[in-house]
């Protein structure tokens, strides 16, 4: 895992404790952490597409994405390393959106992005007002470096659940473990559990 720019910040005593997950420490920098480089996809290359195990399948152009109804939304984010950002602002298509009308028949989703990361939750970490694709951070365009130009964004889980360059969702019958899990992180990674690892 390669540590960038702004990995750093300071811990803050006026914060509410109850909003810190067990073992973690708010920052108010926002780290970079990742498994590889960059990527850097251009916006009219950039398509997002949902398949698998449901009735339709269906994918939309940059243009036809960023057109969906969104939301605008204050979560606060937890890294499995240990540190929170509180407040975070986002925009983005909530899932609940983009599987509209596909029938979905599948349990699970699979996660995949550009640079060949994928990650697993179950769908219904996945419904029900709980995740979205985030394609502005602070409302600005999100930065490559922070998962752009979209990224699942999934506050109840461990951040690394909310999966940075993401180009799509396959759903499935069964559980499929990604990237990080295959590593040996949680299957599920919920910080109010501290399930960080397969032993948690």
């Amino acid at each position: 895992m390669a540590f960038t720019r702004g990995f750093h910040g300071r811990r803050r005593s006026d914060v509410d404790p109850a909003r810190l997950p067990p073992g973690q420490y708010e920052t108010n920098a926002f780290p970079v952490l990742s498994a590889g480089p960059t990527p850097h996809t251009p916006l009219e290359e950039w398509s997002f597409a949902i398949g698998g195990a449901l009735g339709e399948a269906r994918s939309w152009t940059w243009e036809e994405f960023t057109a969906l109804p969104s939301e605008t939304v204050t979560a606060d984010i937890h890294c499995v390393t240990k540190w929170s950002k509180l407040d975070t602002s986002w925009k983005g298509v909530p899932v609940d959106v983009l599987l509209a009308g596909t029938e979905p028949r599948g349990r699970f989703a699979v996660a995949w992005c550009d640079g060949g990361y994928t990650t697993n939750l179950p769908l219904e970490d996945l419904t029900g007002g709980k995740a979205w694709v985030a394609y502005q951070y602070g409302g600005e365009p999100l930065a490559p470096e922070h998962g752009g130009p979209a990224r699942l964004l999934v506050p109840r889980l461990y951040f690394w659940k909310s999966a940075k360059w993401l180009r799509g969702l396959n759903l499935a019958d069964q559980d499929e473990p990604g990237f990080w899990e295959s590593y040996g992180y949680h299957n599920r990674g919920d910080p109010w559990k501290e399930q960080r690892y397969w032993s948690d």
